[in-house]
């Protein structure tokens, strides 16, 4: 806790904003906790979101899109921002309790929108508390706007006497996996124009949080999933969480979803994971409904604030799955 005592009179000296290196990454993740714990009233704030890891995670899969505000010499808040392709968003943005109300989101908010600017995204948005109308009023002034809810939702996985392999994006050479990203890219640009996961999907790999679970259908691809298992990752201990999961659109696309779902429970199961996690626009009506009709149930929500009011991908018929905590 000393880094709080030594900048308790932040207002006093000039803040900086500037990327975050990777010794500042034990500090940033200590304020995450301590934030979002204190926000929601742990006891133990600092126990927030247990052994999962955002901020290592996220700043290893691109550090250039990385922001610290710094006081005195002092790391007191982060932003991690996220290029899709086309589409970008942020969070988890975080200041330490001890400053709060001294204008550093602010100053995080405004590099933030300078960045997503260079960027020239087509859309571009972020996830927060929908109870809280601080955050929500902080938000707007950047002129990001409420829609629709994002729920986080899960499910028990089955136990197996034997599991079924699937696909996985690990299992290729390295031939079939440079063709397989191609494939994995227009499935979401037929979604979304430019949406581009690619990334994650190298992520997750270079940093083996988990796999990417295809749904094939002879040689094409018609789905694919980017999942995190267990500590040390956005899941957790005992948790299969599904950042994004897409299928091809068209009227037959809820079939498909619900396989890559099923496949998705197969690789949890195989993984030794007992809960499958994912998150959903709940304007996406359809993809929402399949997943209460497949036994998942909501654990929290929060709402979803888009730039420009832009509705982007979150309309009805589009089967994605994405979180954008």
């Amino acid at each position: 806790m000393a880094i709080l005592r030594e900048v308790s009179e932040a207002d006093r000296w000039p803040v900086c904003i500037r990327s975050l290196q990777e010794c500042d990454l034990d500090d940033a993740d200590r304020i995450f906790r301590v934030a979002f714990g204190t926000f929601l009233g742990l006891p133990k704030p600092e126990t927030f979101s247990g052994d999962c890891n955002f901020v290592r995670t996220r700043w290893q899969a691109d550090p250039s899109a990385t922001l610290g505000a710094e006081v005195n010499g002092r790391l007191v808040g982060s932003n991690f921002l996220t290029r899709w392709g086309s589409v970008g968003f942020f969070g988890p943005l975080t200041v330490h309790p001890s400053l709060w109300e001294r204008g550093i989101a602010k100053k995080l908010m405004a590099s933030t929108v300078e960045m997503l600017n260079g960027w020239q995204l087509g859309h571009a948005g972020l996830f927060t508390f929908g109870h809280s109308p601080k955050h929500v009023a902080l938000y707007q002034k950047f002129d990001f706007w409420p829609r629709f809810l994002t729920v986080i939702m899960s499910k028990a996985v089955a136990v197996r006497r034997t599991v079924m392999d699937v696909a996985r994006f690990s299992a290729l050479l390295p031939d079939e996996k440079s063709s397989m990203l191609k494939e994995c890219f227009e499935v979401t640009n037929s979604i979304y124009p430019g949406l581009d996961v690619r990334r994650e999907i190298l992520a997750v790999e270079g940093q083996r949080l988990g796999d990417t679970v295809l749904l094939m259908e002879g040689a094409q691809l018609l789905g694919f999933a980017v999942c995190h298992c267990g500590a040390g990752t956005e899941a957790g201990s005992g948790v299969c969480y599904v950042k994004i999961a897409a299928v091809r659109p068209g009227r037959a696309a809820e079939q498909p979803f619900v396989e890559l779902l099923k496949n998705c429970e197969e690789f949890a199961a195989m993984k030794g994971t007992t809960r499958l996690t994912v998150g959903v626009n709940t304007s996406r009506i359809q993809a929402y409904r399949s997943l209460l009709a497949q036994g998942f149930r909501t654990e929290n929500q929060g709402v979803v604030m888009q730039r420009g009011n832009e509705v982007g991908y979150n309309h009805e018929g589009v089967y994605l799955i994405d979180d954008w905590r």
